[in-house]
C-alpha cells in the first residue's frame, strides 16, 4: 500500500484508518449480505438497518433530545444558507446573522432573498480574526445564525454566543461538529456537512427541532421542505447511502475514544502543542486572537508570502499535505480535525523547529 502522510487538508479531510479500513471490508460485501455497501438498495432491509444504527449513534453520542429530529440531507452546507430562510424567513421578519467569517457571510448574503436580516455582529473589520465580545438583536427576529467554527480564519466561538434564550438559535458547525461536548437542547436547529469531522463528503447532518419543522412554507420546492425529509426518514429520494454509512463508522469510533468529552480532551491537547511552538516561535505567527483561535484550523503565517510559499513546499516534500492557507488569508493552515493524529500535530512542529533553525536571518 502506498505510504500515508499527515493530511491536513481543510475538508474533505483526513478519517480514522480503522474506518477506512472497515469501509474498505464491506466495499464487496457488507457483512454476509454478499452485496457491497455501495450497491444496496435504500430501501433495503440491510441499510435501512444501517440507517436506523447511524442516527441512534448521532442521537446518543451527541446527546439529541427527543423532540428533536435527525435528518441526513444532500446540498452541503450552502444548501442550507438558503434553505434555512426560505422556510423560516418572511419577508415582515428580521433574522439575526453573527459574521465572524466567509461562510457566515454567505449565509447572511443568501438570507437576503427572502427577507430582512440583521447584522448581530461582525469582525470583519480586522479580516475575521478574533470572535467578537458582544451582539445586539433585532426585535423579535425569526432566528439567529452563526457559524461555530471559521476554517479559512482559524477562529471558533468557544461556547454559546451571547443569543438570549427565546430567540431560535441555529449553527453551521461544518467545520467543529461533534468535536466537543455541544447543548443541542439550546439550539433549535444545528447543521454540518460532514467532510470535516464526521466523515466524506456528500451528506448534511441536520438537527432540527420538531416544532421548527411545521413552521415552514408547504409552497416551496417539496425537496427544500424539511417536513418532506422528517417524515420520508431522508429517504424522499435516494441518500447518500455510503456517506450515511461511512457517518455511522466514525461515530462509533468517537464512542469508544471516550465520546465528545474524549474527543474534546484530545482536540485541546493536540491546538495546545501547534499553538504553544508558534507563540515561542520568532518566526511564525498565529493570525487569530488568542481567545478566539479556532481547535479545529490553526492559522499561521511568517509575514513574507515568498518565505510561506517556501514552508509549503519544503512542507510538502517532508510528507505535510495541506498546509497552504486559503487564498483570501495566505499563509499556512493546519486543519487537526478530530480524526488528525497527535503524532502528526508533533511531526508538524518538529518540522517547523528545524525549517526555523535553517532560516534564522528570515
Amino acid at each position: 500500500m502506498t505510504q500515508r502522510i499527515w493530511n491536513f487538508s481543510a475538508g474533505p479531510a483526513v478519517l480514522p484508518e480503522s474506518v477506512l479500513e472497515e469501509a474498505r471490508d464491506n466495499l464487496l460485501s457488507l457483512g454476509s449480505t454478499g452485496i457491497g455497501i455501495l450497491e444496496h438498495s435504500h430501501r433495503g432491509k440491510a441499510f435501512v438497518a444501517v440507517y436506523e444504527e447511524t442516527e441512534a449513534l448521532v442521537r446518543k453520542v451527541g446527546g439529541v433530545p427527543d423532540n428533536y429530529r435527525v435528518l441526513f440531507l444532500q446540498g452541503g452546507a450552502s444548501t442550507q444558507f438558503f434553505q434555512i430562510p426560505m422556510n423560516f424567513l418572511s419577508q415582515d421578519r428580521t433574522a439575526d446573522y453573527l459574521v465572524t467569517g466567509s461562510w457566515s457571510e454567505k449565509a447572511e448574503e443568501e438570507a437576503r432573498r427572502f427577507g430582512q436580516t440583521y447584522i448581530s455582529c461582525s469582525s470583519s473589520d480586522r479580516n475575521y480574526s478574533y470572535i467578537p465580545a458582544t451582539c445586539t438583536f433585532s426585535p423579535n427576529p425569526a432566528y439567529a445564525h452563526y457559524t461555530s467554527n471559521n476554517t479559512i480564519f482559524g477562529t471558533q466561538w468557544p461556547g454559546l454566543p451571547p443569543v438570549p434564550k427565546e430567540i431560535d438559535l441555529i449553527c453551521d458547525a461544518s467545520s467543529d461538529i461533534f468535536s466537543r461536548p455541544i447543548d443541542v437542547a439550546r439550539h433549535a436547529m444545528i447543521y454540518a456537512g460532514a467532510q470535516k469531522n464526521l466523515g466524506p463528503s456528500g451528506v448534511t447532518l441536520v438537527i432540527i427541532r420538531d416544532d421548527l419543522i411545521e413552521k415552514g412554507p408547504k409552497n416551496i420546492p417539496t425537496m427544500l421542505q424539511y417536513r418532506t425529509h422528517a417524515k420520508n426518514d431522508s429517504m424522499y429520494n435516494t441518500p447518500p447511502t455510503f456517506a450515511i454509512y461511512l457517518v455511522g463508522l466514525v461515530l462509533k469510533w468517537i464512542e469508544r475514544d471516550g465520546g465528545l468529552s474524549g474527543i474534546a480532551e484530545r482536540n485541546q491537547r493536540k491546538a495546545a502543542k501547534l499553538y504553544s511552538f508558534l507563540d515561542q516561535s520568532k518566526l511564525f505567527k498565529p493570525t487569530a486572537d488568542a481567545n478566539s483561535r479556532s481547535l479545529m484550523n490553526v492559522t499561521f503565517v511568517t509575514g513574507n508570502a515568498d518565505l510561506d510559499a517556501k514552508v509549503c513546499s519544503a512542507a510538502s516534500k517532508a510528507g505535510f499535505d495541506g498546509l497552504k492557507g486559503h487564498r483570501s488569508v495566505g499563509g499556512m493552515r493546519a486543519s487537526i480535525y478530530n480524526a488528525f493524529p497527535e503524532a502528526g500535530v508533533d511531526a508538524l512542529v518538529e518540522f517547523l523547529k528545524n525549517f526555523e533553525a535553517a532560516n534564522p536571518s528570515a
